[in-house]
């Protein structure tokens, strides 16, 4: 029984700062900017208004790196260029075969995950706004017109759909459909062989929302994503069926600006329980099966999340990394040495967690206690999304237009 069968029978660093910047805020509906004018460089590009910006680098100087007890050896694995930048939309698309990114150039790159050797190097021929997500046959991008665009394991034109606003994360791939995210809020299901539409979900989306880094992860025939407004879905890939929603946060205050409350980041999942945090809310998990929570903690977080077979890790919105035990969501450790230099969202390296700063440096903290054990310097730019885990290492693509893989030893 796949779990899709099972769930459908089952059913800145302190909100009054991030309050002082309103002005940057305006409603989807309006056409305007979202909130990604003033989010951390790791989830967008460098934004207009940095001189007002905590985590930008016209703001306070970055802290300098702390010392650690170097327990650990980081290597840099490979480091290709994409001849183009990202933004909150890219991260790559890490296969046991390949790993594949874009920029927003139009960029496409397939590279040896081993070795960093580039296969081929083709271009969509238009600016993109997401990508990229693959299966074994098949690479999807989207633009900010709504385009989505297919091409083929070597880089070749397939087909090209349309959904009704810019795409706004890396479409996801899985059994014969390109699941693509819009932002005006709707999931999209589209047959991987021609285009052609085979679902939609959509939902009422707050008036104001975070401008964030859409997506979703699958398994055994089930999407878990995030929403703005703070709700995670179970959506079975092969209808579009929901086979349930929780509450990862509720919004709360007396102004929209404050209710904002947005699932930013993806999901992560084990056998039993999906885990989901909330801009400005809180950290859930949830019974994958049934859709009951498992428990929640007051953790604001924007960076995303980690598992392994013990604790959930995350970086809050104040720049500490956390673990939580996973089953109770008790606290273990914390480490805030990294603060003052904007840690990315965690990636399990290895017997090590990493994570990357703004400057491009590795960190590596031991799993046990959080403490720091290990350092590598990489291109000096910031990750564009969270690293993403391949084996014992860790894949990004940076601000400075490059795609790095670092491990640890």
């Amino acid at each position: 029984m796949t779990i899709v069968q099972s769930l459908v029978t089952a059913r800145p660093r302190s909100r009054k700062a991030l309050i002082a910047l309103a002005a940057c805020v305006t409603p989807l509906v309006s056409g305007c900017t979202t909130l990604s004018t003033w989010l951390p460089s790791w989830l967008t590009a460098p934004p207009s208004l940095s001189s007002l910006l905590p985590w930008s680098h016209s703001g306070p100087k970055v802290g300098p790196l702390p010392a650690f007890d170097a327990k650990a050896a980081a290597q840099l694995n490979w480091q290709v260029s994409l001849g183009g930048s990202g933004g909150a939309g890219f991260a790559p698309a890490v296969r046991a075969d390949a790993v594949y990114a874009a920029s927003t150039d139009g960029a496409l790159v397939s590279v040896d995950p081993a070795t960093g050797t580039q296969r081929w190097r083709s271009n969509a021929g238009k600016p993109l706004s997401a990508g990229v997500g693959a299966d074994e046959s098949v690479l999807a991008v989207g633009t900010n017109k709504g385009e989505v665009l297919a091409f083929d394991g070597s880089g070749k034109p397939l087909w090209q759909a349309k959904v009704p606003s810019e795409v706004s994360g890396p479409p996801k791939l899985a059994d014969g459909t390109v699941i693509v995210w819009s932002l005006d809020g709707k999931i999209f299901g589209l047959s991987a062989a021609d285009g052609s539409r085979k679902w939609v979900y959509q939902r009422a989306t707050p008036p104001l929302t975070v401008r964030r880094f859409a997506g979703g992860i699958v398994t055994r025939g089930a999407l878990f994503s995030g929403t703005a407004g703070g709700k995670l879905l179970a959506i079975n890939v092969a209808t579009g069926a929901l086979a349930w929603e929780g509450n990862v946060a509720t919004p709360k205050g007396a102004t929209e600006l404050e209710r904002i409350a947005d699932v930013t980041s993806l999901p992560v999942i084990d056998e039993r329980q999906v885990c989901a945090a909330a801009y400005l809310g809180r950290v859930a998990c949830f019974d994958a099966l049934r859709g009951t929570l498992t428990w929640s903690r007051d953790f604001g977080s924007l960076g995303g999340l980690a598992l392994d077979n013990r604790y959930l890790y995350l970086t809050d919105d104040k720049g500490a990394v956390q673990a939580l035990d996973k089953a109770t969501g008790a606290s273990v450790w914390k480490q805030d040495k990294l603060k003052e230099r904007f840690p990315s969202g965690p990636v399990v390296v290895g017997d090590y967690l990493g994570v990357v700063d703004t400057e491009g440096y590795l960190h590596l903290l031991d799993r046990n206690d959080g403490n720091l054990v290990g350092r590598l310097p990489t291109d000096g730019k910031a990750p564009v999304s969270q690293p993403v885990a391949a084996g014992n290492a860790a894949i990004w693509q940076s601000a400075g237009g490059n795609l790095v893989s670092a491990s640890a030893k």
